[in-house]
């Protein structure tokens, strides 16, 4: 099935914060776990003046390592995939990270990122539940094909009837199935990451969180993390105290904003402070800065919409010091 037509991500219409809900959200990870503020933290906190994010310093975002995650261009990518590939690559993109093959073959969609000029560097694939080595061999191999470096499971956290996993069993068991793709991967090459929301952040009934559970039983030399800063700030956490807690294991980031209600905003129009989280960037491991918003290019917004969220994206992350 292609996974990007069948990618479980929790929508803002039935999750989103209230403004009540959000500054209560940053007070209780402030609490909890010491963050300094969803704004901005005081060791870097922005200068008088600067907008979120747009802290001065010497330091940058190599434009190489600059991607974003396709499932924001979905409904164009559907309409007109060697067009929008095309559109990215002028803006400046030179990577990408695939959620899906937009109805080609693995080896189709590479033909097309070619032709744009294009790598898919990483991309999005489910692990199977229950895992089957066999399946999971099968996208690695797809993986090879497309040309990428790192395979990342998207999403986890939902029972069947929609409600988050309280149980501390249910991620040890996944987080033992994630050591085994991570196995296999690296077998065929290729580096394996989990990609959080923010039901990896809801307490369990032993007190503990998936998120605790997966990165203290996961293998450090099989499995990565790709932390969703825009999830982990829904989770009510400061995502440099997730770093300072998983040094080296963040090799990839989802930067995506927040708005004041909790929705989505295209970078620089929300209120995460990005150029304080990549401060740490060195201690994380940051390999892949990855532009990404989940509602991009659908209602009320046109799918066109979502070019205009990437070039955003792209240029805030090529001028941001910090």
């Amino acid at each position: 099935m292609d996974h990007q037509t069948n990618r479980s991500t929790p929508t803002v219409t039935s999750e989103a914060l209230s403004r009540r809900g959000l500054l209560r959200a940053a007070t209780v990870s402030a609490a909890a776990v010491g963050a300094a503020g969803l704004l901005a933290g005081p060791a870097n906190a922005a200068p008088a003046g600067d907008t979120a994010g747009q802290s001065h310093g010497r330091r940058r975002v190599p434009v190489d390592r600059i991607s974003i995650q396709l499932y924001t261009l979905r409904d164009q990518l559907a309409a007109d995939l060697p067009g929008t590939l095309t559109a990215l690559r002028r803006i400046g993109y030179r990577r990408v990270e695939h959620a899906g093959f937009v109805g080609r073959t693995a080896a189709q969609f590479r033909a097309a990122l070619d032709a744009a000029g294009l790598r898919a560097t990483s991309g999005h694939t489910a692990i199977p539940q229950p895992f089957d080595a066999a399946t999971w061999e099968r996208a690695l191999a797809d993986a090879n094909t497309v040309g990428s470096k790192k395979i990342v499971h998207p999403y986890f956290g939902r029972d069947a009837e929609g409600r988050a996993y309280r149980d501390p069993a249910v991620y040890r068991a996944l987080a033992r199935d994630l050591n085994q793709a991570g196995r296999l991967a690296e077998r065929a090459g290729l580096d394996f990451g989990y990609h959080n929301h923010q039901l990896e952040f809801v307490p369990l009934t032993d007190g503990s969180t998936g998120f605790e559970i997966l990165t203290g039983q996961t293998d450090p030399r099989l499995v990565h993390f790709e932390l969703d800063l825009y999830w982990t700030w829904r989770g009510a956490h400061d995502p440099v105290d997730v770093i300072r807690a998983n040094r080296g294991r963040i090799r990839q980031v989802h930067v995506k904003d927040l708005d004041v209600e909790g929705g989505f905003a295209d970078l620089g129009d929300g209120v995460i402070d990005f150029g304080r989280i990549f401060a740490h960037e060195r201690e994380a491991g940051i390999e892949e800065y990855i532009v990404e918003r989940d509602d991009a290019g659908t209602t009320p917004r046109a799918p066109a919409d979502a070019l205009d969220t990437a070039r955003v994206g792209f240029d805030f992350l090529a001028a941001l010091r910090y």
